[in-house]
Order: structure tokens, then sequence, then C-alpha cells
């Protein structure tokens, strides 16, 4: 409940809708990432982003080192490795990725994929997602390890193999 002289407001966000009316495309993994809470709306305490891949795959395998961030599937099959923990996971499941524990989580199903994804406390997440949409093409190691560690991540390993 809010204080006398607090400020109150909401962040409404429709379906299929991204929080500032911003999507952000990574275009070299095929994904679409729709802000539903924002860092702006949380004071960096949380951030939910909707992701949604439209091809099998996903991110390479990586840590964040002051973030707790947890998955819940939406559309799907997908495969998450946490540590060395492996799970499949389908609509309504869901999994939390520990901070300082490398992961990376994988559309393994037909058609596309869809999950949320919350991290608390937010960190710099959505300036991460920011930069990653302005890479055009498959970038080198060596531009991603940047991208990483520019935002208190650290880029561990490869992404899953699905085959």
């Amino acid at each position: 409940m809010a204080g006398e002289g607090s400020k109150v407001h909401t962040a409404y966000v429709p379906a299929g809708g991204t929080r500032f009316r911003k999507q952000h495309e990574i275009r070299f993994t095929r994904t679409l990432i729709d802000i539903k809470v924002s860092t702006l709306d949380t004071d960096g305490a949380l951030s939910v982003a909707e992701i949604t891949s439209l091809q099998k795959g996903g991110p390479a395998r990586h840590l964040h080192h002051e973030q707790d961030e947890w998955f819940y599937i939406v559309e799907g099959a997908h495969v998450i490795e946490v540590g060395e923990e492996r799970c499949e996971l389908g609509p309504g499941d869901s999994l939390l990725g520990p901070r300082k524990v490398a992961h990376a989580w994988a559309h393994v199903g037909e058609g596309k994929g869809r999950l949320i994804a919350a991290l608390q406390p937010a960190g710099e997440i959505e300036e991460f997602f920011e930069d990653l949409a302005k890479l055009s093409s498959t970038p080198e190691r060596e531009e991603l390890n940047r991208v990483f560690d520019s935002h208190g991540m650290e880029l561990v390993g490869p992404p899953l193999s699905i085959e």
C-alpha cells in the first residue's frame, strides 16, 4: 500500500505489446523481446520480458553476476541447463537460475516458442537487449563477450546443442 504523498502508477501492457512500445529484435537468433515490466517501473528491482523464439535455439551459455533469472514457459518445448542440471520444460513449467551459475536455454519445439524471463534485481538487462538488437549479423565471439561484460554478465560457452 502506498504511503501518503507517494506516487502510484500502473504499467499496463496489452497482450502482444511491449512496455514503452519498443520491441527488441535479436536478428542473429531470430528472437523478439518484449519488456513487460521495466526496470524504470521498479527502481531497478525487477525486469520481466516475454521472449519469442522464431526458430529453434537460444542464447549462448552465460551467467549473471548479480541477478537471479526465473523462466516460465508460455508456448513450445524448451530445454534449460542451469549448472550441470538439464531440464525439459513445456507450457506452465518454470525454473530458477541463480546468480553466478552458468545457464543456457533453447527452444527445441516446432513453430515458435515463448517464455517469460524475470530478472531480480534487474541490473542492466534492458540496455543489454538494446545492445544485442544493434548487432545485425552473427557477431564474432569477441563482440559478444564485450556486450555481455559491459552489462554485468559473462559469456562462458556456446548455445545449447539442439540436435
